[in-house]
């Protein structure tokens, strides 16, 4: 049994962001970057069925963008994973997710893999698109939205979070893709002695333009942020004297908009 697991680095939510000169994508020069989160239940989740199954199944982890994204398939390989696949890709944020899917559809293609993970969308974009669309180029089995999993006899039985919070349950046989989302599991810590092991371990490098296959169906304009609006006026006083402060200011701006 072969299993992939797709993952992303993104840029720490915690960072400042602002428009790149393009205005098209974000400028990275001050931002840190992390494993999607989403990306890290999918990990988790490969990392749990190779210990299910006696450690039989190789776990490979795929990550397309420029060199900095190394270390989040280092991450997964010290979480258990093991061999690395790099799509070499400067700017992989030009691409659209069917792009991304034809990349990673046509690695998988050729390497006979029976199950593929991925996170359930991705912080940055956000398209939730990448997983579905990948299952579908590759003619397999997909559910979605994972909340629960269990794998028997060939078969993956998926609890998916629906609209609502209404839960589902499908189950499929392999070959199929499954995109995970938070509830799943509790990503492990890499401890020391598996990080020492990950450095060991194989990245392969490709390059993405002799993957890619598809050409774009949809492309980013333009981003900004949104307009500066002007700071409140906080009001002071007793009851009756803020009652009128505020009828005179609706009363004013009433005024303004006629």
């Amino acid at each position: 049994m072969k299993i992939l697991v797709c993952v992303k680095q993104v840029p720490d939510m915690e960072s400042r962001f602002r428009p790149d000169g393009g205005g098209t994508w974000f400028e990275e020069s001050d931002l840190a970057f992390r494993m999607n989160e989403y990306d890290e239940y999918a990990v988790e989740q490969a990392v749990q069925l190779k210990e299910q199954l006696g450690g039989e199944p190789e776990v490979t982890v795929l990550s397309i963008g420029p060199d900095r994204v190394n270390e989040a398939i280092k991450k997964a390989l010290a979480m258990g994973c093991d061999r690395g696949v790099h799509i070499q890709d400067p700017a992989p944020q030009g691409k659209d997710p069917w792009q991304i899917a034809s990349v990673i559809a046509t690695f998988a293609g050729g390497e006979g893999f029976d199950l593929i993970f991925t996170g359930m969308q991705s912080q940055d974009r956000g398209s939730a698109q990448v997983g579905v669309l990948v299952a579908e180029l590759l003619g397999f089995a997909c559910a979605t939205t994972l909340v629960g999993f269990a794998f028997a006899d060939g078969v993956v039985t998926a609890t998916r979070e629906l609209e609502g919070g209404i839960k589902g349950v499908a189950r499929l046989r392999l070959p199929a893709v499954v995109t995970c989302q938070l509830g799943l599991n509790i990503p492990r810590y890499p401890t020391l002695p598996n990080i020492m092991k990950a450095k060991k371990k194989e990245i392969l490098g490709v390059a993405a333009s002799g993957l890619l296959q598809e050409e774009p169906v949809a492309a980013t304009a333009r981003f900004y942020p949104p307009a500066r609006k002007g700071g409140g006026v906080v009001l002071e006083g007793e009851v009756g004297s803020l009652v009128e402060q505020l009828y005179g200011i609706l009363k004013e701006k009433t005024t303004v908009l006629r």
